[in-house]
Parts: structure tokens; sequence; C-alpha cells
């Protein structure tokens, strides 16, 4: 039980700063905004100043989602005169992932205008506090453990492309290992700067011009106009009735939220929450996302026309039936997925959702900013019927999906993950197992997930053997893992009962979650 709030986040001491900033006196939104400054040092092969995210924010009776996701650029007439550089990335000597990376790989990025934003609607606690702890840990340093090792070997590649890159992760020669500590002076000049002067400088000062002079020297296509004229959005986030909860997530035009309603609205309709007809409703949600359906998520009225009460009905219909939908051309996506999430939930049952992404990185450092590129122009997830498609200046789709869940007007569910293409189904199973089987929070986010793609059913150990029968007999492929694996999400939740007040988190174990209570 937390007296004041508790935080769940991807790294230890990313929900403590969270929490010691509840314990301050501050509200969810300033514990998440400390949280994602502090995810920087912590977890940064994921997220940073360069990387874009989403904040959904249930205060009160204030229900809204704020869109910092990367923008398209071009809109200066910079044409890309270089090609997305190839680098592939061995999960295992058998699974090798080819990622797209350098500067024709670079977004406008969000985070710095968007946590700001997100402090000036809802915060009490000033920037300049908030930031000058991550700042700290940025010039002391943070000591590697195995996971994170991990990911710094993971990315290797990418994070050692150039001498800026080398000099921080590879600061003696050779990659960071568990017990060697990550030290980026140059970031904590920037989070510095950034609680003195705010956003400004990252999109219209000398770090935006640094920033396009670096990218645009190299034949990427981030000038300064695109800088200039980003700014955060406020969405009416979606909601969705599911077993007389109210569930809030990521509106288009992000499509990973549309995707997770329509599978509880499937299931929902369907009436049955067992492993086969999860399968067949996210069987359903694949074979929906369509050529069109990527074109719909900008336009108006697209949210009521895929979420129809018709279409869902028809689509339960099937799943009660046990049919396939018409069959659809294949989505890729990648395995990683470098996002990071934080839930923060404070003692009047405010919450602050909130998941930021680097995508894999670019590669592209840039001295003396402390920042490192996002890649989203060469994530195929975002990009999954071709890269550079996107024309300038609009919002890039994402599966990123940060969710709240309510009952009876109160927050009692607060959650979001990583892990790309994964990340609907990691949040809707999350969703599943408290709500439908009446799970707690820690064991909801344990509970062995499935993942639908491409007509594989992809399954952690301990999932029910029977269904995964009927699914083979059925005509679906599956594949065992041996043990959990990132590659599933990693949900980091915070739970409260509206009946007691007693908050609970969850930080998942197959991305190094933590949990810091106040």
């Amino acid at each position: 039980m937390a007296a004041r709030g508790v935080v769940a986040a991807g790294h230890p001491l990313t929900a403590e700063a969270g929490a010691q900033v509840l314990r301050d006196g501050g509200n969810a939104v300033d514990a998440a905004v400390a949280a994602v400054m502090t995810s920087f040092v912590a977890e940064s092969p994921l997220t940073g100043f360069g990387a874009g995210g989403y904040m959904l924010v249930h205060m009160g009776e204030a229900e809204e989602l704020l869109d910092f996701f990367v923008a398209v650029p071009g809109l200066g007439g910079h044409e890309r005169r270089s090609e997305l550089m190839p680098v592939p990335v061995a999960f295992t000597p058998e699974a090798i992932q080819t990622f797209h990376v350098g500067p024709a790989s670079c977004a406008v990025p969000g985070v710095p205008a968007g946590i700001e934003a997100a402090l000036e609607r809802w915060g009490s606690v000033s920037l300049a506090e908030l930031a000058a702890p991550a700042a700290r840990l940025a010039r002391e340093g943070v000591e590697a453990d195995e996971t994170w090792a991990y990911f710094y070997r993971l990315l290797e590649p990418i994070l050692t492309a150039d001498a800026p890159g080398r000099a921080v992760y590879a600061p003696e020669g050779s990659i960071l290992r568990a017990g060697e500590r990550f030290r980026f002076p140059d970031l904590a000049d920037a989070l510095e700067r950034f609680g003195a002067e705010g956003s400004e400088p990252f999109y219209r000062g000398e770090v935006a011009s640094a920033l396009a002079e670096a990218v645009l020297e190299r034949g990427g296509a981030l000038g300064p106009d695109d800088l200039a004229a980003y700014e955060p959005h406020l969405r009416e986030p979606i909601p969705v009735r599911f077993g007389g909860r109210r569930v809030l997530t990521n509106p288009p035009p992000s499509s990973g939220g549309i995707l997770i309603a329509f599978v509880l609205g499937v299931l929902e309709r369907a009436g049955d929450t067992g492993l086969e007809a999860l399968v067949r409703a996210m069987d359903e949600a694949q074979a929906a996302r369509t050529e069109d359906f990527a074109a719909g998520l900008g336009r108006d009225g697209f949210t009521t026309e895929f979420l129809a009460d018709d279409r869902l009905a028809e689509a339960a219909a099937r799943v009660r039936a046990g049919e396939r939908p018409p069959p659809s051309g294949p989505q890729p996506g990648d395995r990683l997925g470098s996002t990071t999430h934080i839930t923060a939930l404070d003692a009047d049952g405010g919450c602050a959702s909130v998941t930021c992404s680097n995508g894999s990185g670019s590669g592209v450092i840039v001295p003396g900013t402390g920042i490192h590129l996002n890649n989203m122009l060469g994530e195929q997830d975002l990009n999954p019927h071709g890269f550079h498609r996107h024309p300038a200046g609009v919002r890039m789709p994402s599966m990123m999906s940060p969710t709240i869940v309510t009952r009876s007007g109160d927050v009692e569910l607060g959650l979001g993950s990583g892990g790309s293409n994964r990340i609907r189904s990691a949040v809707s199973q999350t969703v599943l197992r408290m709500v439908a089987d009446g799970l707690g929070v820690a064991a909801a986010v344990d509970a062995p997930r499935v993942h639908f793609e491409d007509g594989v059913v992809e399954v952690e150990p301990g999932c029910d053997a029977a269904a995964l029968e009927a699914l083979e007999a059925a005509g679906y492929g599956v594949a065992r893992w041996a043990e959990r694996n990132l590659y599933f999400g990693g949900v980091h939740a915070v739970a409260r009962d509206p009946d007691t007040g007693e908050c609970h988190g969850a930080g998942d174990a197959r991305r190094g979650g933590a949990v810091a209570y106040a």
C-alpha cells in the first residue's frame, strides 16, 4: 500500500525520481516529468531529448492526451540526399534483425516541447526543480546492470556508429559492461539548460541549429523550419467500454490505441476473453490494419468509423464462430522497439501515463547537445507500407499506447508498454488479466503473453495449451518460446482501489521494470 502514490517505470532510478516528487508534494504529472528526464540517463538507449512520445492524463474531470510524437521533416524544402543505413542487430546468433538508421532516418523530436507543455498544463513544480536531479545523475553516472548492459550490447552498432556515441557508450574502447558507469556530461548540460530555458533553444535556438546542421550536412531532411514549426497537440483519448470499465487510450494519428480499443471491443461483444478468442480478435485487428487504415488515421471521423458497432459486432460474430477474417497483406514490424514507459499515480487519484521512444536510435548523436536523434523514418513498424511515404509536417503513426482504465469515474489502472508492434498485445492482455480475470496488477503484468502477427501466434511459456492446440488445428502457426522475453513488451502499471485508495504498482521484469512508492 502507498500513502501518497506510486510510480512504475523501466528502471529503479526512474521510478524513484518520480516517487520522490510525490513525497515532496508534487502531483502525478510532476512525477511523470521528473521520471521522464531521469529515464534519459538511466534508460538512455531508449529515450531522450531526441525522442517523441505521448502522455495520457486523468486528473479530476480532465481526461486528455498530449501528443508530442515525432513529425516528418521537409517543411523547409530540404530533400533527403542520403539513404537509410541498414544495421544488423543480433538478438541471438540465429535471430538477426536489420534496423534502418542514419541521418535519413531522423524525424522531428517532440519530447522537449511535450514535457514542457505537460508541466505547464497540469504540473505544480518548476521545470528547473524537476530537471536538476536528472542533470546530476547524468554527470555522476549510472551503473549498468545486466539488463542495461544487454541493451548496450544489442544496440552497439548504432550507439557506437560515430565518435560522440563511442565517447559515452564505449569510453574505454569497448561497449559498457555490467558494473561500469554510463556518464553523459553533454546531457547534463542539456538538462540544466532545459530546466532554465525550457524547450525554446531546442526548436529555435542554438541547439536547434546544431541538430539541423548535423542532419542536413549528412544528407538528411531535418531542417530549422521543421524544428521551429513543431508543437505538441492536445487530443481527446479514445474511450471503449470493457468489463464494466471505461478504457481510455491513445487516439489517431497513433495506430496502437485504436487497435487496442478494437480488440477489447470485439472481445466485449463476443462475450469471451479466453486465449483462443483473444488470438482471433488480434487476427481481426491485424486484418484491419491495411493501407486504407494507415491513410485513414489522419482523417476526421476515422475513429468512429473504425470502431463502429456493426463492424465490431461482425468481427465478434466471426470470433464466436471460429472463423478467420478476410486476408490482408503482411504487416512488418521490428523485434525490439526501443521504447520506455512510465506511469505515475498520486494520492488524489490523478494519473499520468507516458510513453517515449527513440526508435532504435539513429546513431546521430549531435556533439555538444546531449541529444541522440531518433530513427523513426526508418522504423518498419511506423512505415509498414514503405519508407519515406509520409508528407512533410505530419505526425507519424505509432503503436505507443498509454492507457488508463477507470471505474465509476475513478482511476483503477494506468499502464503502457514498450515493444513496438507488441505494445498493443501487451497492453490489451494486461487489461484483460485485471478486468476479466480479476488478477492484481503485479500478477497481471507477470502473466504469460501471446502476440499474433503474419499468421503466427508467438507464445510465452505458461499459456493455455488446449487453446493453442485448437488454434493450430484451425490453421494458425504457433511459435512457442522457451522463456519470457522482452520481445513481448515491458508493461509498467499502477493500480488503485477506488473504494479504499490503496495503490500498487508493477514494473515488468521482461524489461527491467521497477516500482517506487511515495
